[in-house]
């Protein structure tokens, strides 16, 4: 299974070529993977650190930008989880618009406690993994 949301390339996304400008990617990149949580996995962020007193930071990320995206155009970005261990998960993100594919996007979160402003990796918990399992792919079908 894969996450699926839509983004409109709004006039703050763009350079004034009128084409998105890369650092701007990132961003919804990012508003995916949050609402990924929230509406796919159903921990928002918010409850995330409420709850869990954890957080999700990237520690990496690789992104190949492979045709502009312009003011007005829809994009779908797609999310599916492509790894999982003990306390990371890899995820692969792209972003189309119609058939082309614009945005390729790998990124790598840390399940992390915060305590005392200190972040350290933990296990994922058993709930979570569990939610996080149904949006693997096995690289091998794809």
């Amino acid at each position: 299974m894969r996450f699926e949301v839509r983004r409109l390339v709004r006039f703050a996304h763009t350079d004034p070529s009128g084409i998105v400008f890369y650092p701007r990617y990132f961003e919804m990149i990012n508003n995916t993977v949050e609402d990924w949580f929230a509406d796919g996995l159903g921990v928002s962020f918010a409850r995330l650190h409420s709850d869990y007193a954890a957080g999700v930071p990237t520690v990496h990320t690789e992104c190949s930008f492979l045709s502009p995206s312009r003011l007005g155009e829809v994009l779908t970005f797609t999310l599916a989880v492509s790894r999982i261990g003990r306390s990371s998960l890899v995820l692969d993100i792209e972003a189309h618009c119609a058939e082309h594919r614009r945005v390729r996007a790998t990124v790598t979160l840390v399940y992390t406690l915060v305590e005392d402003s200190r972040l350290e990796s933990a296990p994922l918990p058993a709930d979570l993994r569990e939610q996080i399992e149904r949006y693997r792919v096995d690289a091998t079908t794809e």
